[in-house]
């Protein structure tokens, strides 16, 4: 399996995860040359990808889906209400509505030689879910764009090989920065942005000796930046108590204008 942010941050979100035989993206929120470029130089060809799996609506996780299903009738999945906004927002109706393929939080969906199972997100959307996918024994993870987690998140995020995991915000410059009060209100309230430090306690929570990776996402370009998430996410995890807080697993932040380093698992 391969593992592989191709863009990530509040500008624009797109995650590949394949195996030999299937192709996948989680979100599709950055150009379509962009999403072609980045899965050509992964030696694969757009219309060989099995289907997007889309976690909400927001402009930074769907912003090239129009271009790229109309060039590329790739499936789109997403819960029915994400696919009902996005349909909305295609005024000039590009998208094929045969493309669209609703998916429940919580049920399995088989695509190719995967498992996928959405679930629910405390976000500011429609119906927001992030995304497990299972294959060969293996399994990864998409989980952003969350104000808060529970219990239930960390059950569908235990016994990962990888996670590409919020790392929004760092909360002392979000209050010191320049947004309107609503909008930090929104950033730090449930239905929000995790920030640096809740992605360090969630990740503690996920840590066990089959862990090989970490991927700090979604990070803001006004109230964060990748050597103080790094930082901050990496101190969370040595101070607490988990067993495995010292393992041999890399933690490293995707880029929003740039692919990361391909993960193979």
């Amino acid at each position: 399996m391969r593992f592989v942010s191709i863009a990530s941050g509040s500008s624009g979100n797109c995650t590949y995860i394949g195996t030999d035989h299937t192709h996948l993206l989680v979100d599709a929120g950055i150009s379509c040359k962009r999403i072609d470029t980045g899965v050509q130089e992964l030696g694969i060809k757009p219309d060989e990808l099995a289907g997007v799996l889309i976690t909400h609506e927001h402009s930074d996780h769907i912003s090239g889906i129009r271009v790229f299903s109309k060039k590329h009738h790739v499936p789109l999945y997403g819960t029915k209400e994400t696919l009902e906004a996005i349909e909305r927002m295609d005024v000039k109706k590009e998208i094929d509505p045969d493309l669209y393929r609703p998916v429940r939080a919580d049920e399995q969906i088989v695509v190719g030689d995967f498992t996928v199972t959405p679930f629910s997100n405390s976000h500011d959307a429609a119906n927001p879910v992030g995304y497990r996918a299972e294959a060969d024994g293996h399994a990864v993870g998409v989980v952003t764009d969350l104000g808060v987690y529970s219990q239930y998140t960390i059950n569908h995020l235990l016994g990962l090989d990888a996670v590409l995991l919020e790392a929004n915000h760092d909360v002392h410059m979000l209050e010191a920065g320049p947004y309107p009060f609503p909008l930090k209100r929104r950033i730090l309230g449930q239905k929000g942005h995790l920030s640096n430090e809740a992605a360090g306690h969630l990740l503690n929570e996920l840590l066990h000796d089959g862990m090989k990776h970490i991927v700090l996402g979604h990070l803001s370009k006004e109230n964060n930046y990748a050597e103080l998430a790094y930082e901050t996410v990496c101190c969370e995890v040595n101070m607490s108590e988990n067993p495995y807080n010292s393992g041999d697993f890399p933690i490293t932040v995707a880029r929003r204008d740039a692919m990361s380093e391909v993960i193979y698992i």
